[in-house]
């Protein structure tokens, strides 16, 4: 993927735009029985989050602080989540447009699915948004994200941090052949590590539907068929880092051979305390729900956003409107960054066991 946008943190704006009141507030019980609510307003805006098992990011992180930003703005909205299913993301998004909604935002399971999505939402006058991951050809009227190939290039340069300068196998677990991040990530982080030659892939597979378990599976096979002399694991998220390090616990390599990770979870923060993960890739769900609901109030109120630059969708041959955010290293000397930004409770990952470990890092 060509990149055309500026790589900067983009600030967080304000939310102080509050959409006038008009009409009565017929859908708004819809709207609180799935996790939503606002006052009346001249829109309202629909999120479908993917699922629940490939990152806990989606409930614990991205939904409070999607509720939030549009609790400040007064909007009103409705967020559901797809549970993985993509035929239960059209369902969702088809009863979003049929109770009024003028924008929608989804997180893509796969393109077709999402495509398919809003060009039917295009045919009924809603706008979209894409959020979080691009759909290819699909017709989103922005792209709200991280810059997903700089997270890539943070885990490529992260394990090479960790594994210095000796010669290391290393093994890439990337994420779900059909989310175009997954693909981003595996980009940077190859174009970080195939530079040093000191460095040799033993093995490399994608991940379906970022499932955890499968991805135990599939590590055991690649650790087993690289004779066990594994290095260094290029992991594209933390549930997956989760997954390879079970696997080396059971082969006594647990903190012996480095892990990335992505999401900053409180698993992953906990894994980095104890040593058995060496990073993993803060994405502030507070930034990005921010610049999503930015954009979504722009659309309802009938403006343009305040993009970055634009991203190119290959399959659509179209350069689409992107907000991209500058995502964070993580490693065992700043994990506090995630828990003083809101990205993780302290009590989540300062329980039992990690305490002590918190209090060694700094964190109470």
């Amino acid at each position: 993927m060509k990149r055309k946008h500026s790589l900067f943190l983009v600030p967080v704006l304000g939310l102080t735009m509050t959409l006038a009141a008009c009409g009565d507030d017929s859908d708004s019980g819809s709207a609180e029985e799935n996790g939503g609510g606002g006052g009346e307003s001249a829109g309202r805006i629909g999120v479908i989050l993917p699922d629940t098992e490939s990152s806990v990011r989606w409930e614990s992180a991205d939904r409070p602080a999607l509720e939030a930003a549009f609790e400040e703005a007064g909007v009103e909205y409705d967020i559901q989540n797809a549970e993985g299913d993509a035929e239960r993301m059209t369902q969702i998004a088809d009863t979003m447009i049929g109770n009024g909604a003028t924008v929608l935002a989804i997180v893509s399971l796969d393109s077709e699915s999402g495509a398919a999505i809003q060009e039917k939402a295009a045919s009924q006058g809603v706008a979209t948004i894409d959020y979080d991951r691009l759909t290819l050809g699909g017709s989103a009227e922005y792209y709200v994200s991280f810059d997903n190939t700089v997270v890539g290039e943070l885990q490529g340069q992260g394990l090479a941090d960790c594994l210095g300068d000796k010669k290391a196998n290393i093994v890439y677990l990337n994420g779900s052949p059909t989310d175009n991040n997954a693909t981003l990530f595996s980009e940077g982080a190859h174009s970080v590590l195939d530079e040093m030659d000191n460095y040799t892939v033993v093995g490399e597979q994608a991940v379906p539907d970022w499932d955890n378990e499968e991805a135990a599976t599939i590590f055991q096979q690649l650790y087993t068929a690289a004779n066990g002399k594994v290095d260094g694991v290029l992991a594209a998220n933390d549930g997956l880092a989760g997954a390879a390090i079970s696997i080396l616990e059971g082969a006594g390599q647990a903190g012996k051979v480095p892990v990335t990770g992505q999401d900053a979870t409180a698993e992953g923060l906990q894994n980095i305390l104890a040593g058995t993960q060496c990073m993993t890739v803060y994405k502030s769900a507070t930034q990005e729900a921010g610049a999503l609901a930015e954009a979504a109030i722009a659309l309802v109120n009938g403006e343009e956003a305040e993009t970055t630059g634009t991203t190119e969708d290959t399959e659509g041959g179209r350069d689409v409107p992107s907000i991209l955010l500058e995502p964070q290293s993580i490693t065992k000397d700043n994990v506090g960054d995630v828990i003083e930004d809101g990205g993780a409770n302290v009590e989540d990952v300062c329980t039992g066991e990690f305490a002590d470990l918190c209090a060694e890092a700094g964190i109470s």
